[in-house]
């Protein structure tokens, strides 16, 4: 009889190890499909500042011709601007 409920025991630890085995395969995959998004995420970022830093650009740029088109002060441009349309 005590033969039978080492065995049962030994079967049972057995397949506890073998969830844990599971969940360790599971974490490992989710952790490097984190890690792959996360690195979509920085280049995703690094674009953004790009797209960010030439727009900054063309407006300091759209702003230097104003000044040098009409020397009033660019909001009233920009009103005149926004009334003629």
């Amino acid at each position: 009889m005590l033969p039978v409920v080492l065995i049962g025991v030994s079967l049972v630890l057995l397949g506890i190890v073998g969830l844990q085995f599971m969940y360790l395969f599971y974490i490992d995959r989710v952790f490097r499909e984190r890690k792959k998004y996360l690195q979509q995420l920085e280049h995703r970022s690094d674009q953004l500042e790009e797209k960010l830093a030439a727009a900054n650009k063309r407006i300091a740029e759209q702003n230097e011709l104003l000044e040098a088109g009409y020397p009033r002060s660019i909001d009233e441009v920009w009103a005149e601007v926004i009334d003629e349309h």
